[in-house]
């Protein structure tokens, strides 16, 4: 990814991105992105963009596999954390959605993979530890919890739903406390130049609304530029 353009993404917010998408594909319909409100560890911090590096995880009941098996399993899961391209964030599936009680984001696992350089964390799991979640990595999630049950890895590098988003391992994610969407590829090239022009049209509405003297008159000339601008 360009650097121009991941500098670009981690000043936009969510929804600005999902806008910037349609502007760059010329249609509306875009529908890679999550439903329902997520919770957010840093509501005021940047948003998170990365590469997707995925895995299943489970809690409400102990594992039914040979204790060596999640073991090697759960290492297994903290290389593949490790490694892949950067910036990278980890998204993973909490199978006993929406019975989730396995808080698996606490200030331990964040600080793990703080120090493995990801990014943040994607789940419609559990969080905890809010007051001590380390800065510089947030926490997308589905709920807020004190325990952490029996939770164990299932799965790593398979495709995750969160929220109702397919996201595959290696997808081009970007979150924040809105929810979380996938960038097609196929818009990348177009994307920082879309995400530019969509912010200096809106200014055309916002500027006149926040400055004095703002009346229907002035409504009505600043719209007609916005939709002239936006088609």
């Amino acid at each position: 990814m360009d650097r121009s353009l991941l500098t670009l993404l981690k000043q936009v917010d969510t929804p600005t991105v999902c806008n910037a998408i349609e502007v760059a594909q010329g249609k509306r319909g875009f529908d890679a992105f999550t439903r329902g409100t997520m919770l957010a560890s840093h509501p005021d911090a940047p948003a998170m963009v990365g590469y997707a590096r995925t895995a299943k995880i489970a809690a409400v009941a102990p594992p039914e596999e040979p204790a060596e098996v999640i073991k090697a399993r759960r290492m297994n899961y903290y290389r593949h954390m490790a490694e892949g391209p950067r910036p990278a964030i980890t998204v993973v599936e909490d199978t006993d959605y929406p019975n989730c009680i396995g808080a698996y984001w606490g200030e331990i696992n964040t600080t793990v993979h703080k120090g493995f350089s990801l990014s943040g964390a994607l789940t419609n799991g559990v969080m905890r530890d809010l007051g001590d979640l380390p800065d510089g990595f947030p926490v997308v999630a589905g709920s807020v919890g004190p325990s952490h049950g029996f939770v164990h890895v299932k799965e790593i590098g398979t495709p995750v739903t969160v929220f109702g988003l397919r996201i595959e391992d290696g997808d081009l994610v970007h979150a924040d406390r809105h929810g979380a969407l996938v960038i097609p590829a196929g818009v990348l090239p177009a994307l920082e130049g879309a995400i530019r022009r969509l912010l200096d049209t809106e200014k055309l509405v916002l500027e006149p609304a926040r400055a004095k003297g703002f009346d229907f008159a002035t409504f009505e000339a600043a719209w007609a530029a916005f939709e002239a601008a936006r088609t």
